[in-house]
């Protein structure tokens, strides 16, 4: 039987490593997305509704103003895992346009599902590296935010180079924002969340909106999710850090 178009989705993603000062160095590792995890609801989602959902990965900018046929500002986030609650912020902010960038295809064959339940319209989902899509696929100056929310910790210490938050990538993403653009990254490992303060804070295009220095009270418009509700009541603790474009 041919493949369907979610089925050539599935193919091995790699992971980007980085070298000592943040720097895209090369591909390190590969990890397979089985074929077990994509349930049949989940692709026929992707098969259904790419076309008006989608985007893929080009090497030249995406016209956003095409994408969405409006003006409004793009905000950008990495990892969603299952989308529920970036689809709850499209739902909830219609002035925006979210677009979500996931490497695991059951999450964002049930990030479509959501958005098709809630018809969202201010949506699109990429499945591919984001480090390749910042770099080829996102031209300079036209974000309005990048989010990140509970990224992989890689809380080994020898693991922390493969932390997304690196100071290459921060500078990689503030050249993408538009003026006045703004960074906003939550974390439950306290050590992450640390790291996370300092190479934000060292980038000199950047301010914190915090009024000590650190980090911010969670803020009503950031959905809570049932990980984080479950940590809430397990008393593990939550960081948010909220940054703008100077």
């Amino acid at each position: 039987m041919k493949p369907t178009f979610a089925d050539q989705k599935r193919k091995t993603v790699e992971t980007a490593e980085f070298t000592e000062d943040g720097r895209y160095k090369r591909k390190v590792r590969s990890f397979v997305l089985r074929t077990g995890r994509l349930s049949e609801f989940q692709k026929n989602m992707m098969n259904e509704h790419w076309g008006k959902l989608g985007l893929d990965y080009q090497t030249t900018p995406f016209d956003f103003v095409s994408i969405y046929g409006n003006t409004n500002p793009v905000i950008l986030e990495i990892g969603f895992g299952m989308g529920k609650s970036l689809v709850d912020m499209a739902y909830a902010n219609p002035d925006k346009n979210y677009l979500g960038i996931e490497v695991h295809t059951p999450g964002v064959g049930a990030c479509i599902a959501y958005a098709v339940e809630k018809g969202v319209k201010n949506l699109r989902v990429i499945c591919h590296d984001a480090t390749e899509i910042l770099r080829d696929s996102i031209a300079d100056n036209t974000l309005g935010g990048l989010q990140l929310f509970f990224p992989d910790p890689w809380h080994k210490a020898k693991h922390h180079k493969r932390r997304i938050v690196q100071p290459h990538f921060v500078d990689q993403v503030v050249k993408k924002l538009d003026e006045n653009g703004f960074i906003h990254m939550a974390t439950d490992w306290e050590n992450y969340a640390e790291q996370m303060l300092e190479v934000l804070s060292a980038n000199p295009h950047l301010a914190n909106t915090s009024a000590q220095g650190d980090y911010i009270p969670r803020p009503s418009f950031r959905p809570l999710t049932k990980f984080e509700a479950r940590g809430q009541r397990l008393g593990h603790g939550v960081w948010d850090l909220f940054f703008t474009k100077k």
